[in-house]
Parts: structure tokens; sequence; C-alpha cells
């Protein structure tokens, strides 16, 4: 009887147990815990490619540019054989000057002159337009580079204006020593007088063929200078000077 009471003790304590994890299993979870998630993996942004540098573009330089300035010390030094004491109008009255210029092979070259204060501009003005219109030039230099020797720079071709010097077969100031004169292109341009050619290599252009260079009446270099109110020694009677251009005609 005792032994029988023992076990049906044991039986209830076993199914209480068994109630009580029941109860526990279906408890909802105590308030004010926070529920931690589990960390997602680190994102890692795709790898840039290496990349060339931006090529550089070379810009080109303008097509016409010019300059006027002052006569400096320096310059003063270069222009020694051009210019001296007595000539008839001072340095400070005389302008460098440089444009762009075309030359026969269609290259674009910086060229130089020395003129007159009040003609520096309207120098300017014309090679600009003659810049534009393609005509070439063959060496634009100062004299200076020549001893101030018109002969020397003629045989060179060579456009160029300053020179304080008389006029051809004269004792008078010339038009270039007051710097208001300009002689374009002289092989291609002669001074003709009479059977007397300057310079020599012109004697092949006294006829005047369509070649480049060549001045031609009321062409675009005419109406250029025309333009700035310089006239053309090409229109002269005798001599004739076609490559001579001044404000005075002369």
């Amino acid at each position: 009887m005792r032994g029988r009471r023992g076990v049906a003790v044991l039986v209830v304590a076993v199914l209480c147990a068994s109630c009580a994890s029941s109860r526990a299993s279906r408890a909802p979870a105590p308030t004010g815990t926070a529920v931690v998630p589990s960390s997602p993996a680190p994102v890692t942004a795709p790898a840039v490619p290496d990349l060339p540098d931006a090529p550089v573009v070379a810009v080109p330089p303008p097509e016409f540019t010019s300059t006027v300035s002052e006569i400096t010390p320096e310059l003063a030094t270069r222009m020694e054989p051009s210019w001296r004491p007595g000539c008839p109008v001072p340095l400070e009255d005389l302008r460098y000057v440089t444009v762009t210029h075309r030359d026969f092979d269609g290259e674009k070259v910086q060229g130089e002159l020395v003129v007159h204060a009040d003609a520096a501009e309207a120098m300017v003005t014309v090679f600009r337009t003659l810049f534009e219109a393609g005509y070439p030039i063959r060496s634009m230099r100062l004299v200076d580079d020549f001893d101030a020797s018109d002969d020397a720079s003629m045989d060179a071709d060579n456009t160029s204006a300053f020179n304080c010097r008389a006029i051809t077969g004269g004792t008078g100031w010339s038009e270039h020593a007051y710097g208001r004169a300009i002689d374009v292109n002289p092989v291609e341009n002669p001074y003709v007088s009479g059977s007397s050619v300057g310079p020599r290599a012109g004697r092949a252009f006294v006829n005047r063929p369509d070649s480049p260079g060549v001045i031609h009446d009321d062409d675009e270099v005419v109406r250029a200078f025309a333009s700035v109110g310089w006239l053309w020694g090409g229109d002269w009677d005798s001599p004739v000077d076609y490559q001579h251009f001044s404000p005075s005609g002369r």
C-alpha cells in the first residue's frame, strides 16, 4: 500500500514538471529585450580602371597678329645704319611694327617694319588685309639688316619702310626718310627708269606677268593701300616705281 502511494507521487511529480515546461515554451518573450540581427556582408565598390590622361590639344596661334611699339634703346642701337642725328624725323616719332604675312610657300611669317608713328596703324590695317587675301611677301626685315643699303635690300626682295636716305638719283630726302613710304616685293615690282631697272632681277617682271607677288593696277594690294590713303608708284609716268607706296604720292 505504502509502495503504491510512492509510485503515484512520482507520476504526479513528473506530470507537473512536464506541464511547467510546456507553459514556459508558450510564454511571450519579456519586453525590453533587443533582438540583434545578424550583420550583413560588407559591400565592396567595383574597381575603377586606370584612365589615360586627357590629351593635350594644341591651340593654334591666331591667324594674324601685330604689334606697335616705340623705339627702344636696344632697337635704336640696331637702327644705327638707317638713322643718325640730322635725319628729318626723330626716333621718338617712329614706331616699330610687326605683322603676320604669308611667304611664297604660303607659310605664316612674322615680319617687321619701322614707320612714322602716324602711319603705324595704317600699316597694320594694310597687312591684315593682304594676309587675309593670301598675298605673299618674300621678306619683311628692317633695312638695317642690309646695312641700310637700299640696293642690297631690293636684291634680297625685302619689303621695307623707314630708311634715312635721299631720293633715288637725287639729293632731297626720300619719303622713306620720314617713315612714310614702303617698298613691297622689289624684285617682282621693280623701279623702272628708261632702260634702268632696279633691282636687276626685276627685269623678269618689267612686263608685269600675272605671277605671285606682282602688283597690278587696282588689285588687292593697290586697294589695300588706297583704303588708308596711300598711293602707288606704279601709276607714275616716269620713272615707274611698282614697289613703292606713300601717302604723298612721292
